[in-house]
């Protein structure tokens, strides 16, 4: 059963890459160009344990660079949070994380977060968005909205069951 559970939760990623959610290692962009996070999410009883890190397809020489992750969640998060140096709620469903960019060997520092969501809700999605120093996502569309096409870096959706089971991405 829990095989299911995680081969249904892949389907759902594939899915999401199909549609264009996944960063496009050979997209043009600044800092943010071919960046992707690599973590897991755990959903259990409203509360949320997330662990990623950005990951550069091309190390180089953004090396070191500040990067602004948003963590955009389905559900509301609960109104009291204990989040770690770095990390500020933005909106009631959105925290923002400045963190280091991807080394030379393009693996950047891991974030491990605890978000209490409100209720208990049986699924949460979690979208990570690359920002750029204006506060803007990191969106190669040529002006376009990132919902109207284009491509894209440093986007990822994440869905999560609350089952008790870790998923990767």
């Amino acid at each position: 059963m829990r095989r299911m559970r995680v081969a249904a939760v892949c389907g759902a990623a594939l899915m999401a890459a199909v549609g264009g959610m996944v960063p496009q290692a050979g997209a043009a962009g600044g800092a943010e160009e071919g960046l992707a996070y690599h973590g897991s999410v755990l959903l259990s009883g409203g509360l949320a344990d997330v662990r990623f890190a950005p990951h550069r397809s091309k190390p180089d020489a953004a090396a070191g660079a500040k990067v602004t992750v948003r963590l955009r969640w389905s559900v509301p998060l609960a109104d009291r949070q204990a989040l770690p140096r770095g990390c500020v709620r933005a909106e009631p469903r959105v925290l923002m994380c400045r963190i280091g960019a991807p080394d030379a060997d393009g693996v950047g520092q891991q974030v491990g977060l605890r978000v209490r969501l409100q209720g208990a809700p049986s699924e949460v999605l979690v979208d990570f968005d690359t920002l750029q120093s204006g506060g803007q996502a990191d969106d190669q569309t040529g002006g376009q909205s990132g919902e109207q096409g284009g491509e894209q870096t440093g986007r990822q959706r994440v869905l999560a069951l609350d089952t008790g089971d870790t998923y990767y991405f």
